[in-house]
């Protein structure tokens, strides 16, 4: 039987009550396949470890690439995950892959669609906790959500800065901007440079309101690579990224204050979002949720490894 090793913080390891269900799903459901191995992760030297050891390797949020590798994390919205051999997020081989939208069946992506803008956007809830209260923010002609470049991954992939950007934006847009600063982002200088560009620029609006209510009250959102893009296909608006990422294809990206001003005085063109979704989800990710996880996690496995 081949052997397959999780790499999974230690805690994990040692009671599998702690694994998300992802984990727990596969770790139960797959010893009839394979010999299953729980290894702490260390990710120094991690790749030689690799080489070094048989059988495949399941490295939780990571970037390993190694043929017997894949690496494992969420894709932005539970219960879906990648299992990808570059990388999670913004270093999957999503953002490689060539999206074609006559592939895609439109039946099917009108209703995976439909089930996933229900939860979300009618169900007005995120990745991170928003607020209940509904607000009225009337029409913005754009909406920036800032992502905190202290996060190791933002800065690696960034083509413009938080600030660049939001400026950017600020001198191409003629009318009200939004601007949501990260949850996460407790940083009081953040605080006081939004205040420095309210001083500047008076139609800047600074809210911490619920990320759907900013989304719909705009006409179009601007960001580095934050999970709001995803977000705002849900609300079937156009969306800039001044980053890299991997759910690019139906997006504008500007990598240069210049394109980003190109991109916001250009008339937005139709996207198929549901289709986008479809694929990118419903195709290219795993559902933690389906009762066939265990099927299609053994069918993405390396050729020669259980894969096919």
């Amino acid at each position: 039987m081949p052997e397959i090793h999780f790499h999974l913080p230690e805690d994990w390891t040692r009671d599998r009550a702690r694994m998300l269900p992802f984990y727990q799903k596969l770790t139960a459901g797959l010893p009839q396949q394979a010999q299953i191995r729980l290894v702490p992760i260390e990710r120094e030297g991690l790749l030689d470890r690799i080489e070094a050891m048989a059988g495949v390797h399941i490295v939780n949020h990571g970037r390993v690439m190694h043929p017997r590798a894949l690496n494992a994390g969420i894709a932005y919205i539970y219960p879906f995950w990648h299992l990808d051999p570059s990388g999670i997020r913004a270093f999957s081989s999503i953002g490689e892959a060539v999206f074609r939208p006559s592939q895609v069946d439109g039946e099917v992506a009108r209703g995976f669609f439909r089930r996933l803008r229900g939860r979300l956007v009618e169900g007005r809830t995120s990745r991170y906790e928003q607020p209940e209260e509904i607000a009225d923010l009337g029409a913005m002609k754009a909406a920036v959500f800032l992502q905190s470049e202290g996060h190791r991954t933002v800065g690696e992939t960034l083509y413009l800065d938080r600030w660049a950007m939001l400026r950017g934006v600020l001198e191409a847009v003629d009318g009200p901007v939004a601007v949501k600063p990260h949850p996460r982002d407790l940083d009081p200088e953040t605080g006081d440079m939004l205040e420095a560009l309210q001083a500047e620029y008076p139609h800047l609006v600074v809210t911490l309101a619920n990320i759907h209510d900013v989304i719909r009250a705009a006409e179009r959102v601007v960001t580095i690579n934050s999970a709001v893009g995803i977000e705002a296909y849900l609300h079937r608006k156009p969306v800039i990224l001044c980053g890299k990422a991997d759910f690019h294809h139906i997006a504008t990206v500007a990598k240069t204050p210049e394109e980003l001003n190109r991109a916001l005085r250009a008339v937005p063109e139709e996207r198929p979002f549901a289709k986008y979704i479809q694929w990118y989800f419903g195709e290219r990710c795993l559902n933690a949720g389906a009762p066939d996880l265990v099927e299609r996690f053994w069918a993405r496995l390396p050729p020669g490894q259980g894969g096919v």
